[in-house]
């Protein structure tokens, strides 16, 4: 298991937030990206922080990259799509939840009860998410 890392380059940052985005292009640029990286997600712009998460694909998504594909596994959860539908159209951004190699089965009352916050509340958590994966992401490769 890796320490985080003082410096990485957007590609690298790119590779761990599953795109290139402002955000970042931001965190590429400070010394810590990955222990910063809450404080600068919490900076962004609404828009800014609907790009970010966009980014990350769809639990049960088919088009997925390789770590995700690895992370997310492969059991059918047909109820994920929909509620992944749900999700977007009631926040306007893509669900996002660090899955830690929990079966895809185990995910849908934590969709579920995501269901029932606030937009606020939803950015917050969906935000911390995205950089806890990053973090392990980092830690386990």
């Amino acid at each position: 298991m890796r320490d985080l890392p003082r410096q990485l380059s957007v590609d690298e940052l790119a590779g761990l937030f599953e795109g290139r985005t402002r955000f970042v292009e931001r965190l590429a640029e400070l010394e810590d990206p990955l222990g910063r990286a809450r404080e600068v997600a919490a900076s962004l712009s609404d828009e800014e922080k609907k790009e970010v998460l966009d980014a990350h694909p769809a639990i049960g998504a088919k088009n997925l990259s390789a770590r995700s594909a690895t992370e997310q596994g492969t059991e059918a959860v047909p109820e994920l799509a929909e509620l992944n539908r749900a999700y977007e159209e009631k926040f306007g951004f893509r669900f996002v939840v660090f899955v830690n190699r929990r079966p895809r089965s185990q995910l849908v009352p934590i969709l579920r009860a995501r269901l029932e916050r606030t937009r606020g509340e939803e950015l917050a958590t969906a935000l911390d998410e995205l950089v806890a994966i990053a973090e392990d992401r980092w830690r386990s490769s």
